[in-house]
Order: C-alpha cells, then sequence, then structure tokens
C-alpha cells in the first residue's frame, strides 16, 4: 500500500501554488531597528558638525557618548542609575499586580464591574504628575511619594488593558468549556487568563512606559540621586550633553523594559499560530 503521506508530484505544466494563509503574521527583522538609530545619530552628527543644526539647541552625539563615559567613569551613573531602577521596580511591580487583579475582578464579576468601572473612569484622565505634591503631603519627601505615585500612574492604563482583555476573549470558547463540564476556575485559568494575557501584556507596554515618565517627575523633586534629579542639574547649568546623556538612559531603559515584555510574550504566547 503506497503512503498516503507523500506528497504527489504536480501534473505536467502544473506549479505550486504559494501559502496565502499566513493570517498577517509579522516576521521579525533584527538589523532595522538598530540601522534606524544608526541613520539618525548620522544625521544629527553631521547636522551640529556643519552648522545645519544649532550646538546651541542640539549637542552632538559624539559629545554626548563623551559625557556618558565620564558620567560612567566617575561612578555617578549607577549612584543615580540604581535608585531609578529600585522605584521603577517597587512602584511598577506594585502598579502593575494591583492593576491586573483589580482587572481581572471587573472582568470576571458584575458586582465589581458596576462598582469599580465607574471609580477607574474618574481616575483615569487625571494627569498623575499633577498630584504628586498630594503625594507628598500625604506621604512625605522620601521614597514612599515616589513608589506610590509611580504606582497609581502604572494601575489605571493596567486595569483598563486588564478587563477589556478579559472582555474580548471569545466567548464561544467559555461556553464550549462550560458544555464539557469544566469548573468555574478551570475556565478561567485555562481560557479567560490565556485570552486576555496578549491585551495585558500590550497594556504592560504602556503602563511601563507612563512609569518611566513618572520616575522623572517624581525624581525632579526632592531627591538627591536619580536620572531626573540628575536630567534637573543638568537642565539648570545648561549642560545639554549631560543632559541628552540622561535622556538616552531614560530611553535605554524604555528600550530594554519594551524588550523583556517582548520576550515575555514570546514565552507565554507560544500557542499563537
Amino acid at each position: 500500500m503506497a503512503d498516503q503521506t507523500m506528497p504527489r508530484p504536480l501534473p505536467e505544466g502544473a506549479r505550486p501554488v504559494a501559502f496565502r494563509g499566513g493570517g498577517f503574521r509579522t516576521r521579525r527583522i533584527g538589523y532595522v531597528g538598530p540601522l534606524v538609530f544608526i541613520a539618525i545619530l548620522a544625521v544629527l552628527e553631521i547636522g551640529t558638525r556643519t552648522g545645519i543644526i544649532s550646538n546651541l539647541s542640539m549637542p552632538r552625539p559624539s559629545d554626548v557618548g563623551l559625557a556618558f563615559v565620564d558620567l560612567f567613569n566617575t561612578g555617578l551613573l549607577w549612584k543615580h542609575l540604581l535608585p531609578s531602577l529600585e522605584r521603577l521596580l517597587v512602584g511598577g511591580s506594585l502598579g502593575a499586580l494591583a492593576g491586573v487583579a483589580i482587572g481581572i475582578l471587573i472582568g470576571l464579576f458584575s458586582l465589581a464591574r458596576a462598582g469599580l468601572v465607574p471609580v477607574v473612569a474618574a481616575i483615569f484622565p487625571v494627569p498623575k504628575i499633577a498630584l504628586l505634591p498630594l503625594f507628598i503631603i500625604w506621604f512625605g519627601i522620601d521614597e514612599t511619594s515616589k513608589y506610590a505615585l509611580i504606582a497609581f500612574g502604572t494601575f489605571t492604563p493596567t486595569v483598563v488593558a486588564t478587563y477589556g482583555g478579559v472582555d474580548n476573549v471569545d466567548r464561544g470558547l467559555i461556553r464550549m468549556g462550560q458544555s464539557f463540564g469544566l469548573s468555574w476556575l478551570s475556565i478561567v485559568r485555562k481560557i479567560v487568563l490565556p485570552g486576555a494575557l496578549p491585551a495585558i501584556l500590550s497594556g504592560l507596554r504602556v503602563s511601563l512606559a507612563i512609569a518611566i515618565i513618572l520616575l522623572v517627575a517624581a525624581e525632579m523633586l526632592g531627591a538627591e540621586y536619580g536620572i531626573g534629579a540628575y536630567i534637573l542639574e543638568a537642565g539648570s547649568l545648561y549642560d545639554l550633553e549631560r543632559l541628552f546623556a540622561g535622556v538616552t538612559i531614560l530611553s535605554v531603559m524604555g528600550v530594554l523594559l519594551s524588550w523583556a515584555i517582548g520576550r515575555i510574550e514570546r514565552a507565554l504566547l507560544s500557542w499563537r499560530v
């Protein structure tokens, strides 16, 4: 008996048809991003050296690199970076964990949705930076107020992304699980949470970017060390090279956080085709 799994030969004159069911799946092209950054830096370097771009408004990238090297050699890099990372880790983690928990409650329970959605809708559009003086009055000028501000700013977008993800889970899959006799907890663990995970991780990208913004704002008021304090000091001295070195550090932090979330997505969402 012939092996049914072997592909049949094409008739003479026929040609294979390309696969057309890729579902808009994207390809990872790793070298394009670094090339774009290099091109931008090259344009800025040439523009500042030729005078097309004024050095009073934009420093040379090479001078910013020298300022960063000096920051590293003097040891100030770690004195400013480590406190910022600690504040971002503590505040961002607290806000993200609380946001995911509350978002799941809103998505799963009608009573929680009825009581909490109006509260989230009321506090979501409030500029969190404007609340910094209030947090200082409540928690003092030490680390607690910085943690609280970052956590609060991370909390609300995470809540919205989480319960939106839960709402968008295919109800047909939930009904199928119920028809097979799965318990409520099994349906939540095996169907709802995996289905909502893409939206939760996308929301975390936005939330952590907001956390970096609030980190800088909190450190500019009442912090001796931190990237925000370093940028504020450089700006007050009109030291553009040091200022842009600090901004570069923040950009690198954002890129690394986005990369980390991307790795988590590939690890947890490998079931997606």
